[in-house]
């Protein structure tokens, strides 16, 4: 079970907080103790591609942690101001500098006990020059039968992988929506 981050002071005043159950509501909320401010914890967003070329996907070797030098799909935390199709954009130049021509919404999986939704994009690479920001090792193509399954730094990123090509080998691609435990 996923435990929520802890809020001790208040974000508007700086006093302490304490958890109790709101008036009118649910769930143990962080309530300030001098001003009455109620701070609401909500899933993090995470937002990326599935960048395609011919029968390749690019993946980038972390250079950060969590999961140092394994491979994942560029993506990362939406920023406040962006849509979840500009952040996946952004996140795809930022790591690896790729140019592309984003496509459907492929995968949303909720990450319960990271407290985080991962939403995957299909994109198709312009070209194949890639220029990955300080987050990557490498980018890289690779073919279905080259990825480094035991490599994946992310298991969202492995059962986005695995929808994929599975879908590729339907001919048809479909919005996939799961957890992940």
């Amino acid at each position: 079970m996923f435990e929520p981050r802890r809020i001790r002071h208040c974000r508007a005043c700086g006093q302490p907080a304490r958890y109790e159950v709101p008036a009118e509501d649910t769930r143990e909320r962080a309530i300030c103790t001098a001003c009455g401010e109620i701070h609401y914890e909500n899933p993090i967003n995470v937002v990326g591609t599935v960048p395609v070329w011919s029968d390749q996907v690019l993946l980038c070797r972390r250079n950060i942690e969590p999961r140092r030098g394994l491979w994942t799909l560029p993506a990362g935390f939406l920023e406040l101001g962006e849509s979840t199709a500009e952040g996946a954009m952004r996140e795809t130049d930022e790591e690896a500098g790729a140019r592309i021509e984003l496509g459907a919404l492929f995968t949303v999986l909720n990450v319960v006990s990271a407290g985080q939704v991962h939403f995957f994009y299909l994109a198709r690479l312009h070209d194949t020059r890639f220029a990955p920001g300080p987050e990557t090792i490498e980018a890289r193509l690779f073919r279905e039968h080259e990825l480094p399954w035991d490599e994946l730094a992310f298991r969202t990123v492995r059962e986005t992988l695995r929808l994929y090509f599975a879908d590729r080998a339907r001919g048809r691609f479909e919005v996939h929506a799961g957890d992940i435990r």
